[in-house]
């Protein structure tokens, strides 16, 4: 049987490498986390590192904040 198209959404988002731009864990480095393709595409321009920078400086300042969760903007234009 084949999957329904939320599935096989689920399933490719799952099976995604996940991590942050350094390589570290996100708690002791503050960086967001995000698919390692992406994170390549990001670093390989100068605009792209810039973007990272910023996410990662909106994401230590929610940190900083208490919260879980920071709106950086890295997963705009995409359906969540």
């Amino acid at each position: 049987m084949a999957l329904k198209k939320t599935q096989k959404s689920l399933k490719d988002w799952g099976a995604a490498k996940y991590t942050t731009p350094s390589g570290k864990p996100s708690g002791k480095t503050g960086e967001v986390y995000l698919p390692k393709a992406q994170v390549k595409k990001l670093k390989s321009t100068p605009k792209g590192r810039k973007k990272l920078s910023e996410a990662n400086k909106k994401k230590r300042k929610a940190t900083k904040q208490g919260k879980q969760h920071a709106r950086h903007g890295l997963h705009k234009g995409k359906k969540r």
